[in-house]
Formats: structure tokens, C-alpha cells, sequence
């Protein structure tokens, strides 16, 4: 495990009160093993970052984008702090090695999970914003997230997979894709599910994910390959 030091470093946020820092990359798994540390989880830092980011990210959007509309703008928003995009942040910065987990978590790969990726960076937003403030915390976020932007733009990372198919759908067949479970595994804690992207009786595309929202994306973006529509 990396010095919590580093890290405050490389991100250039000096903590006046460094276990907040670390409190942010405590995973639940780890207080069942050690339940008389004094420790908590990071799941209320990450609940406070999860708001702070939404709020830099939405002002961010009004100010540099005056000619988009409200629905453009979400969809900007919702690729920035998506999962799968706060999860590769996190590996960038190599969070996945200060984490405190469980000897289970960690012998599962808990490390490179992008579930716990994504959490664990809204946690540090947290953070940054309880020991230094919105200010600090907006720098971080504009460094590190809202500096992917234009990229995500122009790859066509904003766009809804699901309603780009439903809208194409109907546009030419005149009908409704709809969704269905074909699988999930794994315990409840990290559940995988495989859903089925159909028009009509026919099944399109599968997705896998770690939610069933997730996945239905995922199978609308195969689908939309399949189709030859993307």
C-alpha cells in the first residue's frame, strides 16, 4: 500500500487533516476485519462528493457551453460522471493502491473493480472539499474530470445508447426495442447481469454489467453495431 502522502502530493492537495484523506479509501470490507480501529467507511465521502462533483460539472457546463440546451448538457454531465469514466480517472491516478479492504476484497481483484474505482474518486472529491473547500475541490475535479470533456465530445461519449436505439427503432421499423434479464451472477455485494437488447421477438445484442441499467446500455450499443446504425 502507497504512502497517503504521494498521493496528496501528485493530486497537489495538501490536507490540513490527513485522516479525512484517509477515510476516503477505507471500503466497508475493511471495518468487518477490523471493527475497533476507530475507522469509518467512505461511503458518506463519497455520497458528499457525488453532490460536489455534480454541481462543479453542472456549472462548469452552464458557463462554457451558452448555446446548448438543457438536454445536451445532461448528457455531457452524465458521460463526466458516469462510472466507467470516474473509474478510468481513478486508475490513472492509481487509487485502486491506497484502498483499505478486506483480505476477500482483495484476494476477488477489489483493486481494479470499477465499481469501487468510480466510488473511491467521488470519496476523495469528498474529501478535498470537506478539509479545503469548494474551491479546492472544484480545481481537482476541473484538473483531473472536466478536462476530459471535449475528448469525450468528440467521440460521441455523450450520447445515449438506449435512446439513440429506441429513436432509431421507431424511426424505421415502427417499433419499440425492449429489454430483458437472460442472466446475473455472482453474490449481491458484486452482482453481474446479462440483459437482452429485442425488437419485437428478436433478440439484437447482449450487455453485461455490474447493474441492470449498465448492462441494457451496453446491449444497446451492441445493438446499434449490430444494426449498423451507430
Amino acid at each position: 500500500m502507497k504512502d497517503l502522502a504521494k498521493l496528496s502530493k501528485k493530486i497537489g492537495v495538501k490536507f490540513t487533516h490527513p485522516e479525512i484523506l484517509k477515510t476516503a479509501f477505507v471500503h466497508k470490507s475493511y471495518l468487518n476485519e477490523h471493527k475497533n480501529k476507530g475507522l469509518f467507511d467512505n461511503e458518506r465521502l463519497e455520497f458528499l462528493g457525488d453532490a460536489v462533483l455534480e454541481l462543479v460539472a453542472t456549472g462548469h457546463l452552464f458557463r462554457h457551453y451558452p448555446d446548448q440546451d438543457e438536454g445536451t448538457m445532461t448528457s455531457f454531465r452524465s458521460a463526466l460522471v458516469k462510472g466507467k469514466h470516474l473509474a478510468e480517472i481513478s486508475q490513472s491516478l492509481e487509487l485502486g493502491t491506497y484502498l483499505f479492504l478486506s483480505r476477500g476484497e482483495e484476494n476477488s481483484g477489489g483493486r481494479e473493480k470499477s465499481y469501487i474505482l468510480a466510488n473511491t474518486l467521488e470519496a476523495l472529491i469528498g474529501a478535498i472539499y470537506l478539509d479545503r473547500g469548494y474551491t479546492a475541490a472544484a480545481k481537482f475535479i476541473q484538473k483531473f474530470i472536466l478536462q476530459r470533456l471535449d475528448e469525450i465530445i468528440a467521440k460521441g461519449l455523450h450520447i445515449d445508447a438506449k435512446s439513440s436505439f429506441q429513436e432509431i427503432s421507431q424511426e424505421r421499423l415502427s417499433i419499440t426495442p425492449h429489454y430483458e434479464l437472460l442472466s446475473e451472477e455472482g453474490p449481491d455485494h458484486s452482482k453481474n447481469f446479462t440483459m437482452g437488447a429485442y425488437i419485437g421477438a428478436e433478440l439484437i445484442a447482449k450487455g453485461h454489467g455490474g447493474s441492470k441499467q449498465k448492462a441494457e446500455d451496453e446491449a444497446a450499443k451492441n445493438a446499434l453495431i449490430k444494426k449498423g446504425w451507430n
